[in-house]
């Protein structure tokens, strides 16, 4: 099955994205944090919003829910999470909706939020603030071992998936990633690009899982060579993999 449709970045806030899925009529937006902007690429595409998706309760990913309900009487996929409203329908791991004609997983990946879901369609994921393009979201509400494992869902996908994150923080996180992998010939090359991209104002986002797992150290725990980086800064607190990615997360809180 291929693609339906076309995905674009709407720029909102200093930093996010809200990720545009159309087909040249209707048109679905995930995790509007900001209703004017989604507002004024539709009007700009002559598009009808006929569905939201929802990750998780951060203001900034469900801010314009309310108008754009409002304004479109659109339905909303969302966390099983009362405090977002309005939300029509309430998923959970292993539900399946159809967007646009394709259908979705759900998966949950608490960790950054306890209601943190991701939307897995063909070839794409949807995941809001748990992975990010050479990083991973802040643990504000889980643990360290809930969020490694939320994590490890989505490495096991498969590696040509192409990972739509909320936020443009990819120079910021791969300045981190070098610090953690120093050796990593691979992240060099992927920061020269991405650098190459942010002068131009392209968005480094959707990046391919295979590259995340090659050069993000969220998604290394188990990598020797940041292990090794983690014994050398005496940021390492244990020996398993959920000790590494702790040390890795609270140094990156630090960093």
């Amino acid at each position: 099955m291929t693609t339906v449709f076309t995905i674009e970045p709407i720029s909102a806030f200093s930093d996010n994205y809200i990720w545009l899925l159309h087909n040249g009529t209707d048109a679905v937006v995930v995790d509007p944090g900001d209703a004017g902007p989604v507002l004024a690429a539709l009007s700009e595409r002559k598009l009808a919003l006929k569905g939201i998706l929802i990750t998780h309760h951060h203001f900034d990913h469900v801010g314009g829910l309310e108008a754009l309900t409002a304004a479109t009487q659109c339905e909303v996929w969302g966390p099983e999470n009362p405090k977002i409203i309005p939300v029509t329908h309430r998923v959970s791991e292993g539900d399946t909706l159809h967007i646009l004609g394709q259908a979705f997983q759900v998966m949950e990946v608490p960790g950054h939020t306890l209601d943190h879901i991701a939307y897995q369609g063909e070839g794409i994921l949807f995941c809001g603030d748990t992975l990010f393009a050479g990083g991973c979201g802040r643990v504000f509400e889980g643990t360290h071992p809930m969020m490694r494992n939320s994590l490890a869902k989505i490495r096991r996908l498969d590696p040509q998936t192409k990972i739509y994150c909320a936020h443009e923080y990819t120079l910021a996180n791969l300045q981190f990633a070098v610090a953690a992998d120093p050796k990593n010939t691979v992240l060099e090359e992927r920061v020269t690009h991405c650098e190459s991209l942010r002068e131009q104002n392209i968005p480094t986002v959707p990046s391919i899982l295979a590259d995340e797992i090659a050069t993000n150290p969220f998604l290394r725990w188990d990598a020797p060579s940041v292990m090794a980086t983690l014994v050398a800064e005496s940021k390492l607190i244990g020996s398993n993999s959920d000790d590494v990615f702790a040390g890795l997360r609270q140094w990156k809180d630090m960093f």
